[in-house]
């Protein structure tokens, strides 16, 4: 992609980069801003999740990767209260299945640093996985000869996600791999503030065949044979219905206990409160929870119908990042399309790719605030998804 143009340095530049609709203008060189030099990009990532999977632990591999987002935005949230502003920051971030990325200003990097610490911290203790973590410097992927470019796209009114672009992010995470600018885990007991972080949903069945997930990566050719690659594949995506988007309307299947009983105990206790007593707080909760969402209740703020028509529209099932991202809905007819669309790419020397397919979906949800529209949720498949594709593209066995 080529250069994109740069906007003004300062800890509101997010805030000013354009929105766009419509993803199959993803690859649109316009549309992408220059991070500032004084910025710093978050990393996490999931040690061995492949293992975990083979656990059947994807949900809380999920949770690991989502966690990071939920914290770093409650702390930015509380950032903006302790300094009388009147919200908090937006900041770029993507989901990536077992990990997720984000960018914050040079003013917010010591806070960033103790969230990602304490969420290495909760995701060893809590979840019992091992979590790399990094901070690396804009400026120092520049001196690499690489960039950082966001974008942000809307799937609805209520929600934009961040687009990444100039090889910068795919660079910071295999410096992060590497074991460059680590983060280390901070001590036992210490937490991040969890807040809005839940996974009730229970997994969502396929309704048109198969659950894709779909990971696409520059093999390092011609940049613009590798954006028409994307375009084409987005393109047969958004030719399916809903845009072959997993999420059904009317929202995910709502069972109680919810699957996400025990994830949601672990990611709202604190250190020192026995996590029976979580438990069980969580069980009284979400009965409540069901029977006003089953009934369609309308409290306060929050009517039933309202927020699942947003969940679906708020979905985050499509991303790019330096690569495509995408977990769809399809017909096994659509999946081969894509696969042999890929295969003779990949043949060419212009992508990189693993595919991935399965049954159903999994849904990790982030609402900071049930009454308001700007509640996200994170989709992935639910034999594997992302890491699952990324093990295929990694060792070759497409």
């Amino acid at each position: 992609m080529a250069e994109a143009s740069t906007s003004s340095h300062g800890e509101w530049f997010y805030a000013d980069v354009p929105v766009f609709r419509g993803f199959a203008s993803v690859m649109e060189p316009a549309l992408y801003k220059r991070l500032p030099d004084d910025w710093v990009i978050g990393l996490t990532d999931v040690v061995q999740s492949t293992q975990a999977i083979a656990e059947h632990r994807y949900k809380a591999v999920n949770m690991a990767g989502a966690a990071v987002v939920a914290a770093v935005k409650n702390m930015l949230g509380r950032t903006a209260r302790e300094r009388g502003a009147g919200g908090p920051r937006d900041i770029p971030f993507v989901f990536g299945g077992d990990g997720a990325s984000f960018a914050v200003p040079a003013i917010d990097q010591d806070r960033a640093r103790d969230v990602l610490a304490r969420t290495g911290a909760w995701v060893r203790d809590e979840l019992k996985l091992t979590m790399r973590l990094a901070l690396v410097p804009v400026a120092a992927v520049r001196a690499a000869g690489l960039d950082v470019l966001v974008a942000r796209f809307a799937p609805s009114d209520n929600v934009a996600y961040a687009m990444f672009a100039g090889g910068g992010l795919a660079w910071a995470e295999a410096a992060m791999k590497r074991g460059d600018f680590a983060v280390p885990p901070a001590p036992p007991g210490a937490r991040p503030d969890l807040s809005g972080l839940y996974c009730r949903f229970a997994e969502i069945p396929s309704r048109r065949g198969l659950i894709l997930s779909v990971l696409i990566v520059p093999a390092g050719g011609d940049p613009d044979r590798f954006r028409a690659v994307i375009e084409d594949v987005v393109a047969l995506a958004e030719a399916g219905p809903d845009r072959s988007g997993p999420v059904p309307p009317g929202g995910g299947p709502l069972h109680w206990p919810p699957a996400g009983t025990e994830l949601e105990a672990r990611a709202r206790r604190g250190a020192r409160t026995p996590l029976i007593l979580w438990r069980l707080a969580v069980l009284a909760w979400t009965v409540g929870h069901h029977w006003i969402m089953r009934r369609n209740v309308r409290i306060g703020g929050f009517e039933t119908r309202t927020y699942l028509r947003q969940l679906v529209e708020n979905s985050d099932f499509r991303k790019f990042g330096d690569g495509l991202r995408m977990t769809i809905d399809c017909p096994p007819e659509l999946a081969d399309a894509v696969e042999a669309l890929l295969r003779d790419a990949a043949a060419a020397g212009v992508v990189r790719y693993g595919l991935y397919r399965q049954d159903a979906a999994l849904i990790t949800c982030f609402t900071p605030s049930a009454s308001e529209s700007n509640h996200m949720h994170f989709i992935d498949g639910a034999r594997g998804g992302y890491a699952a594709a990324a093990e295929l593209l990694k060792t070759g066995s497409l």
